[in-house]
């Protein structure tokens, strides 16, 4: 249907739902063998950027001048001699002088954004992590409903990445509708996605982007859990 004109994908002023079939892909500079998938950029009105990068056998990424939180979706990258593998990520703080290659067809979310910095907070440091490592915890108590933050909750970070996992029928408690912007990519499963007054069907593989006091409300749908890789902006005032 795709050929018709139809998607699932929709942009609206405080919304981006981007599907896979509407997908575009190219090199951003630096990359060398690699590719991206730019989801979101302030060009949208988002305060940061969020891309799949696509890396062949010897792809890499160059440093950035902004801090940067990788997630690994396939296949294994290696940042500072660490190897990591789909579940893992890592965090570069600006101007780190990391570069991320990949000896093998990988593939990765990459998320960058301007560092504003907090008086006496002191300044984040590189590190990596191991989803499956990490504790879940529930939602408001709603067990069905799990939780796992992949950066520190210390204020020296002004951004949060989680991964949310709802078994199936599982759902938000309550329309949210706040200042802090997300970037969203499914990883697993799927489920209706409430964004401002429209309703869409997701699936793994879509990426959202909802802005400042976008109405959000989310339920799993299907026979198998449903995950997502979720940022948010946070810790600092709105005024700054």
């Amino acid at each position: 249907m795709r050929h018709l004109g139809h998607t699932r994908g929709a942009h609206r002023a405080d919304h981006i739902l981007q599907t896979p079939d509407t997908f575009v892909r190219a090199p951003l500079p630096g990359m060398r063998n690699a590719t991206a998938i730019v989801h979101v950029a302030p060009a949208a009105g988002a305060q940061f950027t969020q891309y799949t990068a696509e890396f062949e056998a010897g792809g890499s990424l160059s440093p950035a001048a902004f801090q940067r939180f990788l997630y690994v979706l396939d296949g294994e990258v290696e940042a500072r001699g660490s190897a990591l593998a789909a579940g893992d990520y890592a965090y570069f703080p600006p101007h780190s002088g990391e570069a991320v290659s990949a000896n093998s067809p990988a593939r990765a979310a990459v998320i960058e954004k301007p560092y504003e910095g907090l008086e006496g907070a002191g300044v984040p440091e590189f590190f990596t992590g191991r989803e499956s490592s990490i504790a879940g915890q529930p939602l408001l108590g709603d067990e069905a409903l799990e939780v796992r933050a992949l950066v520190p909750a210390g204020a020296a970070f002004d951004f949060a990445v989680n991964t949310m996992t709802f078994q199936p029928g599982a759902a938000l408690a309550m329309v949210e509708m706040h200042v802090m912007e997300h970037g969203l990519l499914m990883l697993a499963g799927g489920g209706i996605y409430r964004l401002g007054d429209s309703w869409y069907p997701v699936t793994a593989g879509d990426f959202i982007w909802m802005g400042s006091y976008c109405p959000q409300w989310f339920g799993a749908i299907g026979k198998t859990p449903a995950k997502y890789l979720i940022y948010k902006d946070w810790n600092r005032h709105p005024l700054e």
